[in-house]
C-alpha cells in the first residue's frame, strides 16, 4: 500500500502533467519512449518509488524545477484556487527593503486596476501569488515566508480594520 508521501508525490506529479495538456500515453509519445506510459502512472499512482535522479529527469521532461514536483511539506499552506494571503499596505509600501519591490509594485497595479486606493490592506489570490513567486525565482510557500520575515502580512485582517474604526471613533 502507497505511504502518504508516495500518494501526495503521484498527485503532484499528475498535476503537473494535466496541467500541461499530457495523457499517460501523450507522455509516452513527446518522450520517444523514454518515459513509459505504465511507468509514470504508477508513479503517480504511489505504486512504485521514484529515485531522486529518475524525479530530476522527469521535471526536467516537464521543464519545472524539481520543488514543484515535490508535494508541500506536512504543515505548509496548500495554495488552492481559493487561497489568499492579505498584505499590510502601509507596512509593504513603507519597507525600505529592495527585496519586496516586485511586490509593492504588483500590489499597486492591483490597486489601479480595481480602483481601491482608500484601503489598508489588499488581498492577493492565489494566481497573483504564484505570479509574484515566479518573478522572485521561488514557491508560493517561500514567498509567503518571505513576505512573513518582513511583517507584511496580516493574519486577521478583520482584527486590523476594527483597530482602524476604534481609533477613528475616539
Amino acid at each position: 500500500m502507497p505511504s502518504d508521501y508516495a500518494k501526495s508525490l503521484g498527485a503532484r506529479l499528475r498535476s503537473i502533467r494535466q496541467q500541461q495538456g499530457l495523457s499517460l500515453q501523450g507522455v509516452e509519445e513527446k518522450s520517444g519512449g523514454r518515459w513509459k506510459a505504465v511507468v509514470v502512472g504508477s508513479y503517480e499512482r504511489g505504486d512504485r518509488a521514484i529515485t531522486v535522479s529518475r524525479l530530476a529527469e522527469l521535471a526536467e521532461f516537464y521543464r519545472v524545477p524539481v520543488s514543484e514536483l515535490l508535494p508541500d511539506p506536512e504543515g505548509a499552506p496548500v495554495f488552492g484556487t481559493a487561497f489568499k494571503v492579505v498584505l499590510d499596505l502601509e507596512k509593504l509600501y513603507d519597507h525600505k527593503a529592495d527585496d519586496l519591490a516586485y511586490v509593492a509594485k504588483y500590489a499597486r497595479a492591483i490597486q489601479l486596476s480595481r480602483g481601491d486606493y482608500n484601503g489598508r490592506v489588499l488581498s492577493i489570490r492565489a494566481d497573483d501569488l504564484r505570479a509574484l513567486a515566479v518573478v522572485y525565482d521561488d514557491s508560493p510557500s517561500g514567498l509567503v515566508d518571505r513576505l512573513t520575515e518582513h511583517g507584511v502580512l496580516v493574519e486577521d485582517p478583520h482584527a486590523l480594520l476594527n483597530s482602524d474604526r476604534d481609533r477613528e471613533r475616539d
